[in-house]
């Protein structure tokens, strides 16, 4: 079989996904730019790339399809990992890995709609990997168990038929994460500052999920026993400045080489009139930042502002996303 004219396909497809002029790769490492070839002669050599994403901006959802299309045309043998799929529906996605179900019948036999709701947004990436036999792997923990972390009190409080449906292993002891999500947090109207511990032990349950999720596709292997790269889809407040999830699954599988990928929001957040209305004005200073003595990440996708934004808040995500939907 001649594969030259599906790779070609594909190829083109990729550089598409990277074609607006304006947008450039920056290199958070070294503090420069860095051209298209030598960020993906990079992210072809790890073991795991993140690419987070704000969940409802389109250009985030062309970025992670171009990430997986460009390590697909150099050979790498891929597993998709998503954040937007709970762990406890795989058997379905299995059948969908093998083609028994469309994109369409997926959806509707996980009521994804109900569960993450802007699911169609993540189409193009499912159909890419279902047609280039590209393992789909669901992450996520059932959301009824993380909510009832973040509203009951914390993990020690969780019934042990729930606290059952968590990894055993969960490690609460993160003083930069924590203090970073409480100065996200803050932007919520909503938030109870007695609360702010249940809710980072809730986030903290949900990264170990996904990161024993990460591990255990990480087993996975291609043609020839060749192993897969992981490419985790997952909002960006799971893995900016190295926290969340990445060092969780560097715990469970040491000497793993990850890289994670941003991109630049640019004004293009889209929150609704229910979430302006929740939402309060905040400050975190590059203080604040400079702290935690780590870039954001490797790699940033940018898109330099087109005009000057407004002063409204801009949330790493709403409130029910913390308690879990």
């Amino acid at each position: 079989m001649n594969l030259r004219p599906l790779l070609t396909t594909v190829a083109l497809a990729a550089a598409t996904a990277f074609a607006n002029p304006a947008e450039f790769w920056l290199d958070l490492v070294a503090g420069e730019e860095a051209s298209h070839k030598e960020v993906f002669a990079d992210l072809a050599q790890a073991d795991v790339v993140y690419v987070g994403e704000a969940h409802t901006i389109d250009r985030h959802h062309a970025v992670q399809l171009g990430v997986l299309q460009e390590l697909h045309v150099r050979g790498r043998a891929l597993t998709l990992c998503m954040e937007q799929l709970e762990a406890r529906d795989q058997a379905a996605i299995d059948r969908f890995n093998a083609g028994a179900l469309t994109f369409e019948q997926l959806a509707t036999e996980l009521g994804w709609a109900k569960k993450w709701k802007n699911f169609a947004d993540y189409r193009a990436l499912c159909e890419f990997a279902q047609q280039n036999q590209i393992p789909v792997r669901a992450l996520n923990a059932p959301p009824e168990v993380i909510r009832a972390v973040s509203r009951g009190g914390g993990l020690a409080k969780l019934p042990p038929e729930q606290r059952a449906l968590l990894p055993a292993d969960i490690e609460l002891n993160d003083p930069d994460y924590e203090r970073l999500l409480n100065l996200q947090l803050a932007v919520h109207r909503a938030m109870d500052p007695a609360k702010l511990r249940s809710v980072f032990e809730a986030q903290v349950a949900r990264d170990e999920a996904m990161a024993a999720n990460i591990a255990a596709a990480r087993a996975l292997t291609g043609p020839g026993g060749q192993p897969r790269t992981a490419v985790v889809v997952v909002g960006s407040g799971h893995i900016r400045f190295g926290l969340g999830t990445p060092p969780r699954v560097l715990r469970r599988v040491p000497g793993l080489v990850d890289r994670i990928v941003l991109s630049t929001e640019s004004g293009q957040l889209k929150l609704s009139d229910t979430d302006k209305a929740a939402m309060r004005d905040i400050t975190i200073s590059h203080a604040d930042l400079r702290a935690l003595r780590r870039p954001p990440g490797d790699y940033l996708r940018v898109l330099p502002l087109a005009a000057p934004q407004s002063a409204a808040p801009r949330p790493v995500a709403s409130l029910s996303k913390f308690l879990a939907r």
